[in-house]
């Protein structure tokens, strides 16, 4: 997909023919700006870090908004330093943000209590009933969870609830005053009937029937849900000057329906077609696998979800993801600082996953856990980080970093062999995120954790904030092609991937791992009690 011309991006953005995609990740909102073919133009970003407050994992909406307007701020800046122009109007836009979670507000808009992220793991009673209610596997982290527990817990707030929504949602109605979610981030909120990519009604009925009276019948909590490729509204002008204070953009622009980070994931890596499936790493990972079929039982490791275009999908949600293992890169990189030989952060990367691959395949006999949140797959309510050995165990810079690259998936393959006992099958896992922009090595390890190919895009830098635009882009357009169509003709044709095979070896090395890392579970268990 290569860029066009600078002139010709040049009067692409000055027409406001340019589409954006904006993602509020855990760590980073980025924004990402895209021409014809979802040829990437400008990009812009800024970090930001959740807050544990009252034992709560949050983020306030003070500083959604200046996060927002900054990582907005930041791509008009490369826009204006590639093509000398500014933005003035967009004929798409989309947002995603992290799925799940609960945005509960009154009659009048106001939020009721602090945003609870999808990291919080107090909804352990409310999932349980809820679970067994309905007949499908309700996650902790799913809205409907908490919503359920604010109840059996007697909150204050619960009377006056009059809406709730996700953080993709919140930002979508303060661009457009739509009240809407993508079919893909609704899954995760409570569940979708395949048939009619809406809200289930069936289940809708179990669930007022439970609340007998103690809520507003479910529907009217629940946004309107949209599939992609419909337009959700468009941007207005308190929208416009919400995301650009400066005042210069103008409103109008198409907006897509919002999603959820695993859709954008699915979509920037083109998995959104039967038995393939797509990984996510940055401080969770998340397996998303389309579905052929209808699973034969209930799991708790496993969410069922939909992609973008309402599609079933199994999905493996960790809490945890490669933050552990960046915090140990930090290490390592500051003891090169402080030797006098500096690195760059994608240099220490380079170095340490080098030294992991010249480790023994069985990491040692090291066992690393990167458990800084609390892991539902693991029935973990919180989470230590350990790293743990034997006196036997060989002590080198390979095995240790190779136990915290495996320790990245660990969960993750837990659940994955789920989805192998029920018979689900997967021609080739697509992966995407900062963990694989050190190549070969990544996929490597996550081949040998899954037992299946794994391939990596040239659009994975990119990640989310991409994948949004594309759906973006492709609610702009109008077209008639399913999802999935249109992806391989208009933005994936002639798309180049790496690709890696398990490898037989380090298939059964990380299985022999796997068995000693669910033992030392216990030694988790005892930490947590302990610390």
């Amino acid at each position: 997909m290569a860029a066009p011309h600078p002139d010709a991006a040049r009067d692409l953005i000055a027409r406001g023919d340019a589409v954006l995609g904006i993602e509020l990740g855990s760590t980073r909102i980025k924004a990402c700006l895209v021409g014809p073919g979802a040829t990437v133009l400008a990009a812009g970003g800024e970090d930001w870090e959740n807050e544990f407050v009252d034992r709560r994992w949050t983020y306030s909406l003070d500083a959604v908004d200046a996060g927002l307007q900054a990582a907005y701020a930041a791509l008009v800046a490369d826009v204006r330093a590639r093509y000398d122009v500014g933005i003035e109007s967009l004929a798409g836009i989309g947002v995603s943000a992290m799925m799940h979670g609960y945005l509960a507000s009154d009659a009048d808009g106001r939020l009721l209590v602090p945003f609870r992220t999808w990291r919080n793991t107090s909804t352990g009673p409310a999932a349980a009933v809820l679970t067994e209610l309905l007949g499908v596997n309700i996650p902790l982290r799913w809205s409907i969870a908490h919503l359920w527990q604010a109840v059996l817990d007697e909150e204050e707030h619960v009377p006056r609830v009059a809406a709730i929504t996700t953080l993709a949602g919140h930002v979508h109605r303060r661009l457009s005053g739509v009240t809407v979610l993508g079919v893909g981030d609704a899954s995760g909120m409570f569940p979708i009937d395949p048939a009619t990519h809406d809200w289930d009604d069936g289940l809708v009925a179990r669930f007022d029937g439970l609340a007998d009276g103690r809520l507003p019948g479910l529907r009217s909590l629940l946004p309107e849900v949209v599939v992609a490729g419909r337009p959700a509204g468009s941007l207005t002008a308190d929208g416009a000057a919400y995301l650009d204070p400066t005042g210069r953009l103008r409103p109008g622009a198409v907006l897509a329906p919002p999603e959820g980070d695993a859709g954008t994931g699915m979509v920037a890596t083109n998995a959104v077609a039967p038995r393939e499936g797509n990984v996510s790493v940055g401080t969770s990972v998340f397996a998303m696998v389309v579905l052929e079929g209808p699973l034969g039982g209930t799991h708790h490791e496993i969410d069922l979800v939909t992609t973008p275009a309402g599609d079933p999908v199994a999905m493996v949600h960790c809490n945890n993801g490669a933050s552990e293992l960046g915090a140990w890169a930090g290490v390592f990189g500051r003891f090169a600082e402080a030797a006098g030989a500096p690195m760059t952060a994608d240099r220490v990367f380079e170095v340490l996953f080098a030294e992991a691959l010249a480790g023994d395949a069985d990491a040692g006999g090291l066992l690393a856990y990167n458990l800084l949140a609390g892991e539902p797959i693991a029935d973990l309510e919180e989470g230590r980080p350990l790293v743990i050995r034997t006196p036997d165990s060989r002590l080198t810079l390979g095995n240790l970093m190779r136990a915290h690259l495996y320790g990245v998936f660990g969960t993750l393959a837990i659940g994955m062999r789920v989805l192998a006992d029920e018979g689900v099958r997967l021609d080739r896992m697509l992966a995407h995120g900062g963990l694989f922009r050190t190549p070969g090595v990544g996929e490597r390890v996550l081949a040998s954790a899954i037992g299946a190919p794994v391939a990596v895009g040239e659009t994975a830098a990119e990640g989310g904030a991409w994948g949004m635009a594309v759906l973006a882009a492709y609610a702009v357009s109008g077209a008639s092609e399913d999802l999935p169509s249109w992806l391989a003709e208009h933005v994936f044709d002639g798309a180049a991937f790496r690709s890696v095979e398990p490898d037989p070896d380090e298939v059964r090395a990380f299985a022999a791992w796997l068995e000693r890392y669910r033992a030392g579970l216990a030694v988790e268990r005892a930490a947590v009690d302990a610390l």
